[in-house]
């Protein structure tokens, strides 16, 4: 099968499921959730198609920049949609799903640059997959983050908008927050043990940045766990943190994968 016509299909699952979100907060109301879970699953099924016609071949794993793009924003919608019944974080879907349409396309339709296929050895792939469950974790916890922000500011300015409406109370959000960053710093930590013990050398010349950029990552976010427990930090202070941890790690990432495929073609 062609990846085009799963991907298509996701997409429009996606723009649905958005949609259909948006015009029910549009309203004041709250979106039935197994309605907007069940179109999310879906969406989801014919977006793991997608990558799985995408990524395995005949030579082994391709992971180029937006096949690993929309293998990461996969993973985080898989999260969420998990998550779902047992904490309130539908609201993230209204950007998450975005996401998910967003780069099914680009997988889809952007031109891929210049990518070797990764050996398929169980250490290496156990590294792969912890990487882009740490990502996807520290991912949710930026979205996180931002509906944090805006909710904080609504209240302040008190003109809540529909969406804020159907948030959890403020403290409920900012606890979410911090575990979200609390599992996704536990499984940055272990992609970066599971490099060191299967990787050859994570200091060659084109992993070298990147290893230093996730360990600068790694300790920005683990300075803002030490400071929610030791100082309280919380608020603005802690959306700061949040944010520039992850820019470390996305530039770590794809910034590395960017320059490589599509600038130095190696």
């Amino acid at each position: 099968m062609h990846p085009l016509l799963p991907s298509l299909l996701a997409a429009f699952l996606y723009a649905g499921a958005t949609t259909y979100q948006g015009l029910r907060l549009r309203q004041r109301a709250a979106p039935d959730k197994r309605l907007l879970v069940s179109l999310g699953a879906l969406a989801l099924l014919a977006h793991a198609l997608s990558l799985y016609i995408q990524l395995i071949t005949p030579v082994g794993l391709t992971l180029d920049f937006f096949n690993a793009a929309s293998l990461i924003a996969a993973a985080v919608i898989l999260l969420t949609l998990l998550a779902i019944s047992r904490i309130p974080v539908e609201n993230l879907l209204l950007l998450l799903l975005p996401l998910g349409l967003l780069t099914v396309l680009l997988a889809a339709f952007a031109p891929s640059g210049t990518v070797q296929a990764i050996d398929e050895e169980p250490g290496i792939l156990a590294h792969i997959l912890l990487s882009i469950l740490a990502y996807g974790m520290l991912t949710i916890a930026v979205f996180q983050s931002l509906l944090l922000l805006l909710q904080d500011h609504q209240l302040k300015h008190k003109h809540p908008s529909g969406l804020i409406r159907n948030f959890p109370a403020l403290q409920t959000m900012e606890s979410l927050l911090f575990g979200f960053l609390w599992a996704g710093w536990a499984l940055l930590s272990l992609s970066l043990i599971s490099g060191w013990l299967f990787v050859e050398n994570l200091f060659a010349q084109h992993l070298a940045h990147k290893t230093i950029l996730s360990c600068i990552a790694w300790v920005v976010f683990a300075v803002l766990l030490w400071g929610r427990h030791q100082l309280g930090w919380r608020g603005h202070k802690a959306i700061r943190w949040t944010l520039a941890g992850f820019c470390l790690l996305m530039l770590a990432y794809f910034g590395s994968k960017l320059v490589r495929e599509f600038i130095l073609h190696i």
